[in-house]
Formats: C-alpha cells, structure tokens, sequence
C-alpha cells in the first residue's frame, strides 16, 4: 500500500469474520429467505446450493487469488497478474469495473444503512408502541420526505465506517468485524430462539423448508444463479481487496467454503427471525424492502417483548450494514492508496467524503429529484441498474476468462496448494466452462428485461 507495503491479516478468523461480514448485507437478510419461500422452500435452498458451489465458490476463489497474486488494489492486483503471466496490463481495467461497482453500490446503500441507524435510534427511543400497518407506512413516508434527518443519519453511517477504514486493515477494519460479527451470530440465534416461543415459528419452517418441486422451472434456476452471485458479494472489488491482504499461510479454497456456507446459514437463519414475526402477525412475507421498515415495525408493536426485540433487531441489521460498507469502500480506499501512494488517513477522507456528498443526490431521488431520470430511471434507479446488471454480471464474466484462460494454470495452482488434483481440475473447469456463459446469461437476462 503507500509506500510499499502490504498490510495483511493477522489471521484467519479475522478475514473469514470480514469477508462474511461484506458478503452478508441487508439485501440478503431479507431476500434470500423471501425467495426461498417463493421459489419452492427446500427445493429452491439445493438448487441454490448447487449454484453457490459450481458459480458462487469459483469465482470467489477466483478473486482471492488474484487478489493475493497481484498484492494491491484490484486493478493494480489483475494488472500484476496479467504482466506476470505476459498479458497487457489493461487486464486491471476489468479491477476497476469492480471498484466503480462499489463505488456506486455504496453512494445508494449508505443512505439504506442510514435508515437501518434511524430505526434502530426510534426502536430504542420510542419503540414502535400501537404502530399499525397504516402508522409504519406513514413513518417510513416522512423519513422519505426528512432529507435532513437522512442526511444526518447517512453521515452517521459513515463516520463509523470511516473511522473503520481510518485506522487500518490490523487495527480497524479486524478489530471491529471480530467484535461485531460474532455478536451478529450471538444476535441472530437468540432472536431466532425467542421466536421459537413466541408464535409463528412452524410457519416460517414450513415456508423456508417445505420442498414444492412443481415450482422449480427455468426461472427458478436463474434466480437461483442471480442469488448465488450477487449474495456472495464477488465482482465489486471487496473480496478481490480482503484477498490481497491474505497470507499465504491461509488457505483459499478452505476459507471460500466457509465464507459460502456462513452466509447461507445467516440468511436462512435470518429468515428463522424475520417470518415467524410475519406470519404470527397476519403480515406479508412478499413486502419485499419494505418488509423491514414497513412490515416488520407492525409485528414488534404486536409481538410480547417487541421493544427489546426491535432494538436487537436493528442492531443486527447495523452490524451487517456496516460490516458491508467497510468491503465496498476500502477497496476504492485501496486503490487510492497504491495508486498514488496516499497516506490512507487522506485516501479514507477523499473516499468517504466524496461518497457523502453524491449521497445527497440519491437521498433527493426519494423526494424532490423523483421525476428527474434517465432513460426513464431516477438517479438510485440508474446506478442501481449500471452496477447489478452491468458492472457485476460483466465484471464476474471477465474475472472468471481471466482467472481460467489468461492467467497460467501453474500460478493459479500456487494459490490454490489446498485443493487435490481432481479438485483443481474441478475448479478450472467451472471457471472457464460454467462460470461465463451463466454469468452471460444473467448479464443478457438484466440489459434486455
């Protein structure tokens, strides 16, 4: 990094506890359960599975290594690479697709994670007492309209996530994902264990675990695909940024399926927290994002013990929020860093501070910019669609030709010294003949619905 060196994790669990922590973001939590139970419950979960092994672990294994090969930022990590193997170092081009992915991610999750800090601040405040379906419609509304206060709530965000990145890979970013994702974990089972007993819980089973295979077609395959990618949080720079920082000593291949595994079992495990309040309540399971801020507020007032479970809540929610805005930031933080050899405290502040500033402009498309678009899209609508449907597919695609046609069979088999030789013969194969023409596939399905 600036001046040459290269920070690096002190161990294993502190990567395996950052990288789960960008992989598990709010998307996830409510998504995968919600999908799941659309999509033929248990059903749905081994076709998911089947997608998180041969697409998911790939490609991930794939951006660690790279991002260990190459020792900096992902582009200058796959510009390395590529000149190590005797390419052109236009290859980091592809590196950069990642960051500017991040970049615009975060511009539009910033202001989300600051309405998670806000309902988290009321739950503990004034809890959501006598809130009705009408009332938490009405409360998200006028959060909506109070640009100020999501402003100050955004700014909130991140400052915290700021100040992560501010003190550095050892010292920042490990010190609070080891305290911060265990206590996830410790919170996810205890709010799970409360629901057990306080209704809804054999619902929720039945909806996630229940296996309807007369829903299982080929779109259920490619959501399945969709979900695999985007959950895991490959193609936007932060996994390829956390793999530089790996020592050798670490291996990928171990660590990738632990990363795969703990992240379905949160979002699973999320669901065993957020449905069995949905249906003992009567709610709908289909809200979508509003499920959080507008469905699941009604069930606490209802709920016995919805104060203290709502604070829980959203404090889990904010661990999660946050640990994935470190990820998407500090792999731009990183590139600033080697690129221009730049003292990370100024690279921290330039990244964060500029990504405040656009913020306003996505907090304004809720509100008084709505109806100024693009192609018919607002401004969080157009980055939303520049990052998801462009950036990652495309971006996974490149890294996934790059990693199985550009880069040497030998060097990709010194970083992956874990796997036997039929594993590696495995893992090359899917990376060079699954991997693209599924992520082409979700790439063609996003430009053209």
């Amino acid at each position: 990094m600036a001046g040459g060196t290269q920070s690096h994790w002190s161990s294993r669990f502190a990567f395996l506890m950052a990288s789960v922590g960008f992989a598990v973001g709010l998307g996830n939590i409510w998504r995968f359960p919600y999908v799941t139970g659309e999509n033929g419950g248990a059903a749905f979960v081994l076709i998911y599975l089947a997608c998180a092994f041969g697409i998911g672990i790939p490609i991930l294994m794939a951006e660690l290594l790279i991002g260990r090969r190459g020792q900096a930022s992902p582009p200058n990590a796959m510009a390395n690479v590529a000149a190590e193997n005797g390419k052109s170092r236009k290859w980091g081009i592809v590196g950069g697709m990642g960051l500017l992915a991040a970049y615009t991610i975060e511009i539009v999750y910033a202001v989300i994670v600051g309405w998670v800090l806000w309902y988290l601040f009321t739950a503990i405040t004034t809890g959501f007492v006598g809130m009705d379906g009408a009332a938490a419609n009405a409360e998200f509304a006028s959060i909506l309209d109070n640009n100020l206060g999501m402003i100050f709530w955004t700014l909130i965000g991140l400052a915290i996530t700021g100040m992560i990145i501010y003190a550095g890979v050892q010292n920042g970013i490990e010190r609070a994902v080891v305290v911060m994702m265990p206590l996830m974990f410790v919170l996810l089972f205890g709010l799970a264990g409360y629901n057990y007993f306080a209704g809804g819980f054999d619902q929720a089973v039945a909806w996630l675990f229940t296996p309807d295979f007369s829903k299982i077609g080929p779109e259920t395959v490619l959501v399945a695909i969709g979900q695999a990618f985007f959950s895991i949080g490959v193609a936007m720079g932060g996994m390829m940024i956390y793999g530089s920082y790996l020592p050798k000593s670490i291996s990928i291949t171990q660590s990738v399926f632990i990363i795969v595994i703990a992240d379905t079992f949160v979002a699973i495990l999320a669901g065993l927290v957020i449905f069995p309040a949905v249906f003992a309540n009567g709610l709908d399971p289909a809200a979508g994002p509003g499920l959080i801020f507008q469905t699941l507020p009604v069930a606490f007032a209802q709920m016995p013990g919805g104060y203290g479970f709502s604070i829980l809540f959203f404090l889990m929610l904010s661990f999660a929020g946050i640990t994935s805005m470190v990820g998407l930031i500090e792999c731009v933080n990183g590139w600033l860093e080697d690129s221009y050899n730049m003292p990370r405290h100024k690279s921290a502040l330039i990244v964060i501070g500029s990504i405040a500033v656009l913020s306003v402009l996505s907090i304004l498309s809720y509100n008084v910019l709505g109806d100024w678009t693009i192609a018919g899209k607002n401004f969080n609508d157009s980055l939303d669609y520049f990052s998801n449907q462009i950036l990652l597919p495309l971006g996974g695609l490149l890294i996934a030709v790059f990693a199985g046609w550009v880069v040497n069979k030998e060097a990709t088999r010194d970083e992956l010294t874990s796997l036997n030789a039929w594993g590696f013969q495995l893992w090359h194969f899917l990376i060079r003949f699954v991997v693209p023409p599924a992520l082409l596939y979700i790439f063609i399905k996003g430009v053209t619905a």
